[in-house]
């Protein structure tokens, strides 16, 4: 069992920057792939990132794909998400998620879910 509970949400400009935290409860939190997803208003979450139990491996969503980088620190128990060059269609509701195996893009594959913090890029 983990919980999680995301922070760093907020409003920026287009163009700017913000990183996401999401702080894990629990021994175990290096047995889990974590991954980021966000849903923006009238439409489905979707993924974004998604990071292995030890963050040698990475892999990102095309529309974020050398903007954001997921990163992760074991003995924090916490995995960030960095966001640059931030667009007003980044705009959306970021939840982080665990999954107690592989690495997935599927969000019914994650068995844990943060409550989500709002990011709100203005143009």
């Amino acid at each position: 069992q983990v919980a999680l509970v995301e922070f760093g949400g907020g409003l920026v400009q287009a163009g700017g920057s913000l990183r996401l935290s999401c702080a894990a409860s629990g021994r175990t939190f290096g047995s889990y792939v974590m991954g980021w997803f966000r849903q923006a208003p009238g439409k489905e979450r979707e993924f974004v990132a998604f990071i292995s139990r030890y963050g040698g491996n990475t892999t990102y969503a095309d529309s974020v794909k050398g903007r954001f980088t997921i990163s992760r620190d074991n003995a924090k128990n916490t995995v960030y998400l960095q966001m640059n060059s931030l667009k007003p269609e980044d705009t959306a509701v970021y939840y982080c998620a665990a999954r107690a195996a592989a690495g997935s893009r599927s969000q019914a594959a994650y068995d844990y879910w943060g409550q989500g913090t709002q990011v709100t890029v203005s143009s």
